[in-house]
Parts: C-alpha cells; sequence; structure tokens
C-alpha cells in the first residue's frame, strides 16, 4: 500500500504545476548577492541604486529565475513595481518556463497576481513544460478567485495543453469534484469556455464529468450545452 501511494505522487509530479514550480529555498535566498537579493528582501531603494551602477536587471539565478520572478515567488510588490519601472522583462520565464503570472496563480496568491498583470505579464503567456497557461495552472488547483482574475485578464479560455488538456478539462480531471472546483469550472462555463471540447481519447468534459461521478459539474455542463 505505501509503495502504491508513492507511485501516486510521483505520477501526480507530472501533471502538477505545484510540484514543478519551483519556489527559492532558504539556501537559494541566502546565496543570493546584488539584485537578487535586494528583490528577495524588497529593497526597492537597492534595485535603482544597483541598477544605476550598472547591474543586470535580468540576472539569473541557478534556476534561471529573474529578480522580478524570485520577487513574485516571495510576494514582493514593491521590488517588482520598480524593477519593471526601471526596464525588467516583466515576462520572463524560468528553467521550467514559468512566468510571474503563473507562479501567482499557482501559489493562490491574488495580489501579486494584480501586480504582475498591471506590470506587463501576460495572461496569454504559454508557460510551463506542459505548454499550458496559468489560467490551466489555476483551475487544476481550484484557485477559483484566480481564474476570476485571469479570465478578466483576458486568458485564452480554450487554450490546449501538450496533455490535450483545457482548463476546464483539468478542472475536472485533476480536480477533486469539490466545491472549488466546481465554481472553477462554473467560472469557466459562465466566461464562455467550449463545454464540448474533448480530450486526446475523444472524451468530452460531460463524459469525464460522469465517469467521476461529479454530480455538480455534470449539472454545470449540461446547462451549459454540453453533449
Amino acid at each position: 500500500m505505501r509503495h502504491a501511494g508513492l507511485l501516486l505522487v510521483i505520477a501526480f509530479a507530472f501533471v502538477s504545476p505545484s510540484l514543478a514550480q519551483l519556489r527559492p529555498s532558504s539556501a537559494d535566498i541566502d546565496g543570493y548577492r546584488g539584485m537578487l537579493a535586494a528583490a528577495a528582501r524588497d529593497d526597492a531603494a537597492a534595485i535603482a541604486s544597483l541598477a544605476a551602477g550598472g547591474a543586470r536587471l535580468d540576472e539569473r539565478d541557478a534556476h534561471a529565475r529573474t529578480p522580478l520572478l524570485v520577487a513574485a515567488h516571495l510576494g514582493r510588490h514593491a521590488a517588482m513595481q520598480r524593477l519593471a519601472q526601471l526596464g525588467a522583462d516583466a515576462n520572463a520565464l524560468d528553467a521550467d518556463r514559468y512566468d510571474a503570472v503563473t507562479i501567482a496563480a499557482v501559489a493562490n496568491d491574488v495580489a501579486t497576481l494584480r501586480v504582475a498583470l498591471a506590470l506587463g505579464t501576460r495572461a496569454t503567456n504559454v508557460t510551463s513544460r506542459y505548454d499550458g497557461t496559468a489560467l490551466i495552472a489555476a483551475a487544476h488547483l481550484g484557485h477559483v478567485d484566480v481564474v476570476r482574475e485571469l479570465i478578466r485578464a483576458g486568458a485564452p479560455l480554450d487554450h490546449v495543453n501538450n496533455l490535450g488538456w483545457t482548463a476546464l478539462i483539468e478542472s475536472i480531471v485533476l480536480g477533486d469534484g469539490g466545491p472549488r472546483h466546481v465554481a472553477t469550472l462554473q467560472a469557466l462555463i459562465d466566461a464562455g469556455a467550449n463545454p464540448n471540447l474533448p480530450d486526446r481519447q475523444g472524451t468530452t468534459p460531460l463524459a469525464l464529468a460522469r465517469g467521476r461521478g461529479y454530480a455538480p459539474m455534470v449539472a454545470i455542463l449540461q446547462r451549459a450545452g454540453a453533449r
């Protein structure tokens, strides 16, 4: 039984943005110097001073995180804003192809998400090893408030990742059928997501929800005209 549980965790890691995404560790932060260190401690004045002295705004740590991405992970809004004002790339990707919006989406950090969007990080970016979007990641995790913010920001509702799944499908197949994922599905439907786009095997969202016994999701899909 213990062995089976371990295999389940390993399998889930291949499709879980929350497991794939790497927040800077304490050791990473302790090792930061210059611009990365200033971003980690939210020191906007130091960022400006370092930039004036020629420091690179988009330097990278060992995981290819820029100072702005480090700041996004840590919720350092003043640092994010100053870096962007000085010309840092708001759409930079780290080694696993996460941007500031997807970082905030996975963390369920609405405040940081709003800052990233205001600074120009695009909700339309294709991110992660799964060629997905921040909206797909948030739908997978049932982060409904993030989903609503991303919808308002123009995130593509029907983007299909390299697993063959949309945000709507991920809310079903990677969700638990509980209130957060039900609300996520409803938000996607209300925004106009296509309820009939099937997965790679041709299985529709309605069939996926039925197969899992997710009655509230089945009802939502049926009301939306799913077949």
